[in-house]
């Protein structure tokens, strides 16, 4: 049967969807949800694991694990991955390989047409770059489609955008952050004005602050460990984790307890979601800066908008919907 795949290849997570001639439907990539971890782990034979299974050997090998990469591309320097030299593109091209293979096994055949999407804000130097991730994969050219062009896309076909209707999109996943202003025409999706992009601002970004008031909240404890002994790496990888179980369930309870077990040395660190909130009140704050700098140049006032799309798994922080409905008074979706 034929059949077209869409993929995003995040910055922590990658998604793909299959589309045939009745309908379309996200494909089951992780062990226990829709998407899998855009991780890779290099085996000792030179293989290279990606997703989930990658991810599990994450805690007792960090020094072969590469995570977050996307952020890198268009940075000379290569990841290390157990003391070898790797290129972004050929990391992305192994995440992309392995998602076409499962999809292919599972649906019998290769995709008849292929989607793959970048952020918008990329300049012709990365989108060039990005280009090599299929060719190295392995697949034909896929069309590149922009991530907001595709959230949007989304959006009118399953809520019923009219012609001439705008829309923004706040895109705030792992590593970046994009806002962009769309108008639907009958012939697809139109981009107005500039795109606006914060480089390295994302959820891995607000994992990083948890951890830093776990180690406030141990006196330091954290920065006086010895790197070069090998249970500190693997305990640090394992509280790195729960301090990432800590942010998603904040975004469903008010409180939570991050379970801290160093060499000689266990305790719990509590936080609440008002702390967490104060953390990264200030960064989200320069995202809606952001935003509004694109609804500037896209000559756009928010009262235009029909709605604000929230895409990205950080943008489902509760603090993120409430921040921007304040800001511009739009119902957020």
């Amino acid at each position: 049967m034929s059949y077209s795949l869409g993929v995003d290849l995040g910055t922590t997570f990658v998604a793909a969807a299959v589309a045939n001639a009745s309908r379309v439907e996200m494909f089951t990539l992780g062990d226990r949800s829709v998407v899998t971890p855009a991780v890779v782990y290099l085996r000792e034979d030179g293989t290279v694991v990606t997703g989930d299974a990658a991810g599990r050997r994450a805690v007792s090998n960090p020094d072969r694990v590469g995570r977050e990469f996307k952020r890198r591309l268009g940075d000379p320097t290569p990841v290390m991955l157990g003391g070898a030299p790797h290129a972004v593109t050929a990391l992305l091209a192994s995440l992309l390989s392995d998602v076409v293979a499962r999809v292919s096994a599972t649906q019998g055949a290769a995709p008849d047409s292929m989607v793959l999407t970048h952020p918008a804000n990329w300049g012709p130097f990365r989108r060039e770059l990005f280009d090599e991730v299929p060719q190295l994969a392995g697949v034909a050219m896929p069309r590149m489609v922009t991530e907001p062009e595709a959230a949007a896309a989304h959006y009118a076909a399953s809520r019923r955008l009219e012609n001439g209707e705008i829309v923004a999109v706040y895109d705030l996943g792992g590593g970046t952050f994009d806002a962009t202003v769309l108008r639907k025409r009958p012939e697809g999706i139109e981009i107005l004005g500039s795109p606006e992009g914060i480089e390295r601002l994302g959820g891995v970004d607000f994992d990083e602050a948890i951890l830093a008031h776990v180690n406030y909240a141990a006196g330091g404890a954290l920065s006086e460990l010895d790197m070069s002994d090998p249970q500190t790496t693997v305990a640090l990888a394992r509280l790195r984790q729960d301090c990432v179980l800590a942010k998603e369930a904040l975004s469903i309870d008010t409180e939570t307890t991050i379970p801290v077990f160093l060499p000689h040395r266990h305790f719990d660190v509590r936080l609440t979601r008002s702390e967490f909130e104060d953390m990264i009140r200030a960064p989200i704050e320069s995202t809606i800066g952001a935003l509004n700098r694109t609804l500037r140049s896209a000559e756009v006032t928010p009262d235009e908008l029909s709605a604000v799309l929230l895409v990205g798994g950080s943008s489902r922080i509760p603090l993120v919907a409430r921040m921007v409905s304040e800001e511009l008074g739009r119902p957020t979706v």
